[in-house]
């Protein structure tokens, strides 16, 4: 019923929750990382730093040398397939942003439904791949479970265990530990094992107060420009979403950009909401490493229900992200069934190129 007022209606305010896909953009994804097999195999042949070793005399010829062995690994990425409807009874409620006396347009009414629906879908897919990210490179082993806390999905990429280290308790006042000592005990590991350098730290919230509570700490990143802002320090990194960075730091024979990361994801069992990098730890890294992020295909045995296909989204598949799309419709065409589904798994390739400090 309508009276002698009048109204009018503002644009529309809907949030998207962040999908940020900072630590997954450390890992590559290359052409080869997409496939159609059940598993994914990797060949990896490690070699040392051997030198040569001299001779007396030329006609005593050359040292033999043998390449060294490989191994080969094996794995069976996760399956993640979500889902949502749409009744078409829905489509008699006002949309948000449309005036109460405006006729209803039901396809276009049904398409934003639609792209509403799929764009939630696939960032909680995103936010599942960035979290299998975060706990190789925090741990060495991804976990995936379930509403009941479960493991559903397990993985190690046995990491050797001098790689994660819980550090003498860093003081919030700068005392406890030693800062330097253990960022450079870390990295000296790291070099040693895995042939790199480390060039990057990601600071948890906590660990980042705590470091800079530390008064050497403090000198050796005010000599590197720690939080200067100035020009062309930023490295470039893809999808730094809710990732900060506050300068450099040279520890040693090292010197490493530093970044603050406030990404965050619901905890599927709690609905608490959590940081993808723990508040104690502190990531270490090598920016040149080889880190795979490799996606497998879903197979399909028919085609997608063609009264459908004007509502299904498209096909996301682009570096670090692999979505398939599909859509059905009930047998009376009153509920419009919307899916997405991925198979994603990164991969620790140079497992010993990385490795994590609990500061806690």
């Amino acid at each position: 019923m309508s009276d002698a007022t009048t109204s009018t209606m503002l644009r529309p305010f809907v949030e998207k929750a962040p999908e940020p896909m900072f630590l997954s953009g450390f890992f590559q994804t290359p052409p080869e990382n997409f496939y159609m097999s059940e598993d994914v195999e990797i060949d990896i042949q490690r070699d040392g730093e051997d030198v040569a070793i001299a001779i007396i005399d030329l006609a005593t010829g050359a040292r033999h040398n043998e390449n060294s062995k490989g191994s080969n690994k094996k794995f069976t990425p996760p399956i993640f397939k979500e889902k949502g409807s749409l009744n078409a009874f829905q489509l008699l409620s006002r949309e948000p942003g449309q005036h109460p006396f405006q006729s209803v347009a039901w396809v276009a009414k049904a398409l934003q439904r639609v792209g509403l629906m799929s764009g939630k879908l696939t960032g909680k897919v995103r936010r599942a791949i960035e979290l299998m990210c975060s706990q190789a490179l925090q741990t060495g082993t991804v976990t995936c479970t379930d509403e009941n806390g479960l493991a559903v999905y397990t993985i190690d990429f046995q990491p050797k265990n001098a790689h994660f280290v819980t550090t003498t308790p860093w003081a919030a006042d700068g005392t406890g530990g030693n800062r330097r000592a253990d960022i450079d005990g870390l990295a000296r590991t790291i070099r040693k094992n895995g042939h790199r350098s480390p060039d990057t730290l990601i600071l948890g919230n906590t660990a980042q107060e705590r470091l800079v509570a530390d008064d050497e700490i403090k000198e050796l990143l005010k000599a590197d420009g720690f939080y200067s802002g100035r020009a062309g320090l930023v490295p470039e990194r893809p999808g730094v979403d809710g990732a900060n960075f506050l300068g450099t730091i040279t520890i040693n024979n090292y010197r490493y950009a530093l970044w603050g990361y406030d990404g965050r994801y619901n905890d599927p069992q709690t609905g608490e909401s959590l940081p993808y990098v723990d508040d104690d730890k502190i990531i270490m890294l090598s920016s040149k490493a080889r880190l795979d992020l490799t996606f497998g295909g879903i197979p399909r045995v028919a085609p997608p229900d063609g009264r459908a296909l004007p509502f299904m989204p498209a096909r996301a598949s682009a570096p670090g992200l692999d979505m398939h799309p599909n859509a059905w419709l009930s047998e009376d065409g009153e509920t419009l069934q919307v899916s997405v589904a991925s198979r994603p798994l990164p991969v620790a390739t140079e497992i010993d190129s990385f490795g994590c400090l609990d500061v806690a």
